[in-house]
């Protein structure tokens, strides 16, 4: 009797009669993987290369924004964005006479789609897929990120990508996640989730690269062998964003804001990086703080952090120091310094901040509830210049040396000390106002971007006037005095059209982009200094409010 070889490939004439096909697998073969989404290109399909940039893709992160820099990078920001390379390529390959057929498909013929009725609608460009031709096979990511986009859900984006079932470099069909959201018109939350995708780790150098965003071809129907011009989609370049998503994807994409986030990269603080999508402008503020974080992080065991932030009102003091605990998941306490006006009450005051739980405890008992723990206590609007006189008394914050200075406090007395070395204390006043007015009217470029040198050179004449109203034995235990400075041109806009986006959803859908653009920079006209982000939104408010129904 022969042993049967299963293995063994028949000859024709075996299986003449045979159901199955000629050279089928054996039973025992391994199953194949199904077809999934393919590395491609807009060349012909023997090439691989780029057309808009050559660059290295970001490494992925998912708990903050990428934050390594290449000491050999000197190209300048408005260089990486000029990169787009609109080079002209045949529409399709044609096979050489008598080659073999090529083996690549078409996106359209291999991706499978779920029913309609169980998709959310989604809008997307066919003509974009249709001219994409496939290579090698990659793993197929599940199309959860899809679907939570998809969704207009800026919380579900979020706890798609914080759970890590996605990230915010995988591809959506043939885009990048940040393309697909930049290229679909019936999102209204578009501004927060792409912030979202920044702030997890999406890389706006994919909006340079042909792989992951597909070009729209030019022209109707061509012949086959015309040679059409690749253009990168107009939503995906800065020109055709509004100025929030183009302040946001210009940011993410700076090289000294990769710089400054690495300066946290491995520490503690990492999830602050995040803040900077939170806040517009002030970049040189989250520098020099992303700096004294880096120093001190391994240094609480000699003393507490202790970090002032002043300026002017509306321009994002109150909104970092009630962040802060947030992004770093710790508990935090927030005191109105304005409703104080003895020793006793500090320790006495409840916690008052909307990105925190609520909850009954005073600060004392908040502190011996997380001693030794890490905790964040900030002491909102420390001081204000106004009311400085109404104070009845001033000294109540001399209670503040020795859990500044020593890491200890009693709140009351003859009992025991509390440890609070890992505390982090972050105090917001308007003291230095003026001075930082005045500074920025002194600039060669009023209302431009400050460069470091000036930044430090605003922090040192800062200093003395905080002393001079908190006192010199108060200032020196605190370990950086920020200054908050006034906003750029581009930073108006940008505040003005996210307000206009947050605000009037509905309305804002139904508006062509130049009516849009009209109604921010009417609202720039009502602009006042003093006023800062809050006197944007109130205008956007009142212009909403005045359109016609």
């Amino acid at each position: 009797m022969v042993a049967r070889n299963n293995h063994a490939s028949p000859s024709p004439s075996t299986h003449s009669h045979s159901s199955k096909p000629y050279n089928a697998p054996p039973l025992s073969a391994p199953i194949n993987r199904p077809i999934s989404w393919l590395k491609f290109s807009h060349t012909r399909p023997s090439s691989r290369a780029s057309l808009y940039d050559q660059s290295p893709a970001r490494a992925l992160s998912r708990l903050s924004e990428p934050s390594w820099h290449q000491d050999g990078d000197e190209a300048s920001d408005d260089e990486d964005h000029d990169r787009y390379d609109h080079r002209t390529v045949r529409k399709t390959p044609s096979p050489l006479p008598g080659a073999a057929p090529s083996r690549t498909r078409p996106v359209s013929s291999i991706f499978h789609s779920p029913p309609a009725s169980a998709l959310p609608t989604v809008s997307f460009s066919s003509r974009r897929a249709s001219s994409i031709y496939l290579h090698s096979p990659v793993p197929t990511p599940k199309p959860t990120l899809m679907f939570a986009i998809a969704s207009d859900d800026v919380d579900e984006v979020k706890r798609v990508l914080d759970s890590g079932e996605a990230g915010p470099n995988e591809q959506v069909g043939p885009q990048s996640a940040l393309a697909f959201v930049l290229t679909n018109e019936r999102l209204k939350n578009k501004i927060g989730i792409v912030k979202e995708l920044l702030k997890h780790g999406a890389d706006p150098g994919a909006l340079r690269s042909v792989e992951s965003n597909p070009p729209e071809v030019g022209g109707g129907e061509e012949e086959e062998e015309e040679v059409v011009m690749l253009s990168p989609p107009r939503e995906t370049t800065l020109e055709g964003m509004d100025p929030a998503t183009r302040y946001y994807i210009s940011m993410a994409d700076n090289t000294d804001t990769r710089r400054a986030s690495a300066l946290i990269h491995r520490s503690f603080f990492r999830p602050l990086a995040r803040v900077r999508y939170d806040i517009i402008g002030q970049d040189r503020a989250l520098e020099q703080l992303f700096r004294v974080l880096s120093m001190n992080s391994q240094s609480f065991s000699v003393a507490p952090l202790v970090v002032l932030l002043c300026g002017p009102s509306g321009h994002g003091k109150s909104l970092l120091a009630r962040k802060f605990g947030s992004l770093l998941e710790v508990p935090t306490h927030t005191v109105n310094m304005t409703t104080l006006r003895s020793t006793h009450d500090i320790w006495q005051s409840h916690s008052m901040n909307p990105y925190e739980e609520p909850s009954s405890s005073t600060l004392a008992e908040f502190l011996i509830d997380n001693e030794r723990k890490r905790c964040v206590v900030v002491l909102d609007v420390l001081l204000i210049l106004q009311e400085i006189d109404k104070t009845e008394d001033e000294k109540f914050l001399l209670s503040l040396l020795m859990p500044w200075e020593l890491g200890r406090c009693s709140p009351e007395a003859g009992r025991r000390h509390i440890d609070v070395r890992k505390v982090i204390w972050i105090g917001t006043s308007n003291i230095g106002h003026d001075l930082v007015f005045a500074h920025e009217a002194e600039r060669a470029a009023p209302y431009s971007k400050l460069s470091r040198d000036e930044y430090v050179e605003l922090m040192k004449q800062l200093r003395p006037v905080v002393s001079d109203r908190l006192g010199p034995s108060l200032i020196s235990r605190v370990t950086t005095v920020l200054p908050f400075v006034p906003f750029t041109e581009d930073e108006k806009m940008a505040i003005a059209a996210e307000a206009l986006f947050t605000l009037g959803k509905d309305i804002i859908q139904s508006l062509t982009p130049e009516t849009v653009e009209g109604l921010i920079r009417r609202a720039l006209e009502d602009y006042l200094s003093d006023e800062g982000a809050r006197c944007l939104y109130r205008s956007v408010s009142t212009l909403l409010l005045d359109l016609p129904m």
